[in-house]
């Protein structure tokens, strides 16, 4: 799936366990991680799910959130250009 407005490719195999591992590793939940970026706890979710892929904005934020970038998360998604 891939929302016009800059968003970025949705994949349910590929960024969501990233985002996952990622936020676990820094012993943060999804609630701390949601008020770290401003967003419902239940987005957080539905990204760690792969149900919604977030515009490129709010993956930038995602990613600093998690001590990380955008490439690591997002960079190795099938199909992505």
């Amino acid at each position: 799936m891939k929302r016009a407005g800059g968003s970025v490719q949705s994949d349910r195999e590929g960024y969501g366990p990233l985002i996952r591992e990622k936020r676990l590793s820094n012993e943060m939940s999804q609630q701390q991680l949601s008020e770290r970026v401003g967003v419902s706890r239940q987005t957080i979710i539905s990204m760690e799910n792969g149900s919604y892929a977030p515009s490129v904005f709010l993956a930038l934020k995602v990613a600093k959130a998690l001590g990380t970038t955008v490439e690591q998360l997002w960079g190795n998604l099938k199909g992505s250009k």
